[in-house]
Parts: C-alpha cells; sequence; structure tokens
C-alpha cells in the first residue's frame, strides 16, 4: 500500500498511508494528511489513486507545490518521488519492503561509510546506538533528539523515536525493512530494550540504554 512519509528538515514528522481513493493533504484538521505548518495552506493538494497511479494535484496553494524540486499543478508520482508542500518534504513510497536478504552489497558499503563518519563521543551513558559491523564498528550515536533518522535514503531508512517509555524503532523509507532482535518492523514500531540488536540490511546495531 502506497504512503506518505513526512518530514521537516530531516527529521520525520509522521507516515501516512494512502488507504482512500482520494487523500487531501492540507493544514485544516479535517484533510486525510495533516500538515500543522503556516507555509502549508489550508487544503493544499490532493493525490488521486487512478489504477495503480497517484496523481498529485495542487489546490491553488499559497505557496505551490513542487515536485523533484520542480513545481507542479498536476503531476503522476513515480515512487520514491519527494513532494515540497511548505516547508515539508513528502516522500511517496509504493513498496512497504523486501527482504533485506536482497540488499546489494553497495548500498550496504554506504550506509556502513556514513555511520563510519560518526564522531567518536566518550564512552557513552544513557540512550545510543552502537555500531557492531563493519568499518565503522564500535561508533556509538546518542539518542539526545525526540527523533533519530539512521539510515542511508532508498536502501533503509529509520527512525528512532522517544515514546512516554523510553525508545521504538519505526521504519521511514526505503526496499529494506529494518529488524529488532529478527522481528521486522513493517507491523509497525517496536520499543527498544537495553542490548536489542538492530538490523538493516546486514548493518548490525545494537540500542543502549545504560
Amino acid at each position: 500500500m502506497p504512503k506518505l512519509i513526512v518530514s521537516i528538515d530531516g527529521v520525520v514528522i509522521k507516515e501516512a498511508l494512502l488507504t482512500k481513493d482520494r487523500s487531501t493533504i492540507g493544514r485544516r484538521p479535517y484533510n486525510d494528511v495533516v500538515i500543522d505548518n503556516l507555509a502549508v495552506s489550508g487544503e493544499h493538494a490532493v493525490i488521486q489513486m487512478a489504477g495503480p497511479d497517484a496523481v498529485l494535484e495542487d489546490l491553488g496553494s499559497t505557496n505551490g507545490t513542487f515536485v523533484n524540486g520542480r513545481a507542479v499543478r498536476k503531476h503522476t508520482l513515480a515512487d520514491g518521488d519527494v513532494m515540497e508542500i511548505g516547508r515539508c518534504a513528502v516522500r511517496y513510497l509504493v513498496h512497504a519492503g523486501a527482504a533485506v536478504d536482497d540488499a546489494p552489497s553497495s548500498e550496504i558499503e554506504g550506509l556502513e561509510s556514513d555511520l563510519a563518519a560518526l564522531p567518536e563521543p566518550p564512552a557513552g551513558r544513557g540512550a545510543r546506538v552502537r555500531v557492531l559491523t563493519g568499518a565503522a564498528r564500535g561508533r556509538e550515536l546518542p539518542l539526545t533528539k525526540p527523533v533519530t533518522t539512521i539510515g542511508r535514503a532508498g536502501f533503509s531508512v529509520a527512525a528512532i523515536r522517544r515514546s512516554a517509555h523510553g525508545f521504538e524503532l519505526a521504519h521511514v523509507e526505503g526496499a529494506h525493512v529494518p529488524s529488532v532482535n529478527g522481528v521486522s518492523v513493517e507491523g509497525g514500531p517496536i520499543a527498544l530494550q537495553n542490548r536489542d540488536q538492530i538490523a538493516m540490511g546486514a548493518v548490525r546495531l545494537e540500542y543502549l540504554d545504560v
């Protein structure tokens, strides 16, 4: 089922499944996808499903609607297209996920390279993730924000979100759905416990909270 991933300044703020033939996007609370941002019009745009196609149409919004950096009035969306609505980036995804065993080695190496670029913080305390594989092995990423995204666009991106009871892992985008202790998060976010193992393709991470 197609879905939208809404983010501001690289931080994911919501995910929405397109369960209807016609889904409206806007600031007003009666929209199917509500984006509470002043740069978004009350009724900004609509996505109409036409068979296998999803057609985006601007509804005369004040600031316009863009797809992959180009202003559009009406546009048939392709998997992975990024809409710009106000200050928000809205990624359109057709496929929910695929088997992680099919991950191309170039994407795995790219993710490992991104993780290797993390600074080496002092021995940490508090919630964080530690890299267990590849060149980045031993690096740690402190979880100091309400939402921390990890991964590589188009391959596997996950969000570690602070909740009332700790942190949880959710799938954001990419063909390869992360798992926690071998359980896929495709069915919804999974609450993290100390020393839980997170898999993103062949890359392995460990969640630590002490």
